[in-house]
């Protein structure tokens, strides 16, 4: 043994040296939190312990934490709710604090986790597990730097959206991504489960969608049907709910409806040569109703009170209704002037549909001009090259969420040499730039306070046809988006984000993730076999 070799006066210098350095030990916490400070020695949580639940409102969190530390590290957590034990984790509620609000203090062989609600005690949870990921593991427990923590986000909305009509990936990839949105506190998955190229949810009114419309992806249109059953959808939600996390579901219309329309024929409004039955009917009742049902069967799986219902790029395919003569009585009857105005109309009758079942519209930023009712509606702003877009809906009263292309759509390259994603002429979405996205910087447009209700970032999945290129492109760019939708800008800080991330890397290897490396390149681009030219209809020519 060393001590044996060294006086005790050595022995004690040797140790106050290895606990100086576990002092001043970094965390590497993303995102960053509101405050942490390094607190002087060491915390142990032993590899069998003792969880109290000092509430019972946190019993769902002590059960998470409970299941977390067993599958990540082979710990034993034993949950009671006896105060007078002494244990190595407590949850203690404390009223004062935010809903997503929570406070961390470590002592020795103590933890403490204050929250108000779940949601901040899951927060709580995702940053002892990342400090735990750090620690110092050995079969008896995990030893990390004792610190104290007080966080809050600077959004509510801190969002990740996949696209699953293009390409399909099933329940075990969506629970891996939702895990990995949990670990960074992102709290909403906006799930794209219609539109060209097949519809993936399962509807039991009509069979058909997922029969025939869950056939093909972008790359084949002969694939086998794919999609998610009910069942699935309900294990998916409540393993996102553990998670504190809100899954939104998008059912596109009235355009990207090729998919409904070759199971449904009836329904189709038409499109044109480069995208055929691209739009719903606007002026058939049977569209209305049969989306209403669609929408009823929709609203009853997912739990949140958000719908997203698209009403993007419908001009793509709406020259079909120039000839129909039942658009052009519709036209005539509401006095609707173009194919714009019909739009609008479509989206407010189904808005009036989806204010019987008690939800809000999130459409995206073509809808700012369709008078919708401004307390029953969020507007997304996705389009980065019209910022007049953003400005009418502050100026209109919307609440809004920041999506724009340009830094935050992921199926965007990550630098200059890669060939399969896309570009937006030479610009693409390099790590560095979406961190440094600051949605404070349109603080000044809005005319109510809270208005920008937060960010999120969107993976379309032209060219994403396997978990590796999903991988490649998610990773690491989620943890920048989390930073940006929790961390204040004052606080955030790139060099301390990119030495963090390092560490977060070698997690990523862990998990068998086929990650962007942006320090040594060290992972290739994943090829798409199959490349298309003009993948994107909304490409710049």
């Amino acid at each position: 043994m060393i001590t044996k070799k060294l006086g005790k006066a050595a022995t004690f210098i040797f140790l106050l040296t290895i606990n100086f350095s576990v002092t001043k030990a970094q965390l590497s916490l993303i995102p960053k939190p509101d405050f942490i400070q390094m607190t002087e020695g060491a915390y142990f949580f032993p590899s069998v312990s003792k969880i109290q639940i000092g509430d019972e409102a946190f019993d769902t969190v002590g059960r998470y934490l409970q299941k977390q530390l067993l599958s990540k590290f082979g710990y034993t957590g034993l949950i009671h709710h006896d105060k007078k034990q002494v244990s190595a984790i407590q949850f203690v509620r404390k009223q004062n604090l935010e809903s997503e609000e929570y406070e961390i203090k470590t002592a020795s062989s103590t933890l403490i986790i204050y929250a108000s609600s779940p949601a901040g005690a899951t927060h709580a949870v995702s940053s002892l597990l990342q400090a735990f990921s750090f620690g110092n593991k050995s079969a008896s427990g995990i030893t990390i730097p004792a610190f104290e923590i007080k966080d809050k986000p600077a959004y509510p909305w801190r969002g990740f959206m996949l696209d699953e009509s293009r390409h399909f990936f099933g329940k075990e990839k969506v629970k891996s991504i939702l895990d990995w949105m949990a670990f960074y506190k992102l709290n909403k998955f906006h799930w794209h489960l219609t539109d060209e190229p097949a519809w993936r949810l399962e509807i039991q009114k009509y069979p058909l969608l997922t029969l025939v419309g869950g056939i093909g992806s972008q790359t084949d249109p002969y694939a086998p049907a794919a999609y998610y059953t009910q069942a699935d959808i309900t294990e998916i939600v409540a393993y996102a709910q553990e998670r504190n996390i809100e899954v939104i579901p998008e059912i596109d219309m009235p355009g990207h409806a090729t998919a409904a329309n070759r199971a449904y024929p009836q329904l189709s409004g038409g499109g044109n040569d480069k995208h055929p039955d691209f739009t719903f009917h606007p002026a058939k009742d049977i569209t209305y109703f049969f989306l209403t049902q669609v929408l009823r069967e929709t609203k009853a799986l997912f739990p949140s009170s958000v719908i997203h219902l698209g009403g993007d790029e419908v001009s793509f395919g709406s020259e079909a209704w120039n000839s129909d003569t039942k658009v052009h009585d519709l036209k005539q009857k509401h006095d609707l002037k173009d194919n714009k105005a019909v739009e609008n109309y479509f989206m407010r009758r189904i808005a009036d549909s989806l204010k019987t079942m008690d939800a809000t519209l999130l459409a995206w930023d073509e809808m700012v001009d369709a008078d919708l009712s401004k307390e029953k509606t969020i507007l997304m702003w996705w389009r980065h090259d019209k910022p007049e877009q953003l400005k009418a809906i502050l100026k209109a009263g919307y609440k809004t969420i920041l999506t724009p292309r340009l830094p935050l759509y992921f199926d965007f390259v990550q630098e200059e040499s890669h060939k399969y994603g896309r570009k937006w002429g030479k610009l693409y979405n390099p790590l560095e730039n979406v961190y440094n996205f600051s949605p404070d910087n349109y603080a000044s447009l809005t005319t109510n306070k809270n208005q920008i209700l937060g960010i999120q970032g969107n993976l379309w999945t032209e060219t994403v046809i396997n978990t590796n290129r999903l991988d490649y492109l998610t990773f690491p760019r989620l943890a920048a988006l989390a930073e940006v939708g929790w961390t204040k800008s004052s606080n955030k800080n790139y060099l301390q984000f990119s030495e963090s991330l390092k560490k977060h890397l070698n997690l990523y290897r862990e998990a068998n993730l086929y990650y962007y490396d942006p320090f040594t390149n060290a992972h290739p681009e994943p090829v798409v076999i199959k490349k298309t030219q003009r993948v994107y209809i909304d490409n710049p020519e």
